[in-house]
């Protein structure tokens, strides 16, 4: 005998909409003509991210500022060695690092990025080998991320069009991690790191 859920269930995965859905043209931002990399840097700035520029061969300078007063500083698995020369903590997939030590005072997680979007201000982490595990951009108090020009796009439909893989698993970033009451007081750091540092490198 079927159960209520089992019903309800096979109704959903056999619903097809009678309708095709469409996105109105005048929701989508034209950013015909407009600088992607400005765009973002501006929306950034207005989620008080900090932001920072760099090319290939001043990336390791600024990326050791950022993290010269860090107790400890993680990476993911993939991140390339030459963008840190101080010592850092590499999280390993056979010896993943625990909760408890990414979320110790003093913890600053560096992650490469997978796309942005300059129209929304926004960093998508695919868990690529140079960006890691989710939680790893989650936990830690400061998170630092180094997004390359050629990954910044204008709209959300041509960012997903750049994954790799839209099946793995996707982390959106829009700005530090802050919430408001109903009276609108901010509170940073409540569901993810506090401080944001985003820097803009350019290849070459």
């Amino acid at each position: 005998m079927t159960s209520a859920r089992e019903e309800i269930l096979a109704r959903v995965r056999t619903h097809r909409p009678t309708t095709p859905v469409t996105v109105p043209r005048d929701y989508l931002p034209d950013l015909t003509g407009i600088d992607v990399v400005e765009v973002l840097v501006d929306r950034l700035v207005d989620y008080k991210a900090g932001v920072h520029r760099a090319v290939a061969a001043t990336l390791p300078e600024v990326l050791g500022g950022l993290v010269a007063a860090s107790a400890t500083v993680v990476v993911p698995p993939g991140l390339p060695p030459e963008w840190l020369a101080g010592p850092v903590v590499r999280d390993a997939a056979g010896a993943p690092l625990s909760v408890e030590a990414l979320d110790a005072p003093g913890v600053t997680v560096v992650t490469g990025c997978a796309v942005a979007i300059a129209a929304t201000g926004t960093l998508i982490l695919d868990a690529a080998p140079d960006q890691g595990r989710r939680v790893l951009s989650l936990v830690p108090d400061h998170h630092v991320c180094v997004v390359w020009t050629d990954q910044i796009t204008g709209g959300v439909p041509a960012a997903l069009a750049r994954l790799a893989d839209p099946a793995r698993p996707l982390t959106l970033i829009s700005g530090p991690s802050a919430t408001s009451d109903i009276e609108l007081n901010r509170v940073e750091g409540v569901h993810g790191p506090r401080r944001l540092d985003v820097i803009i490198a350019t290849r070459g």
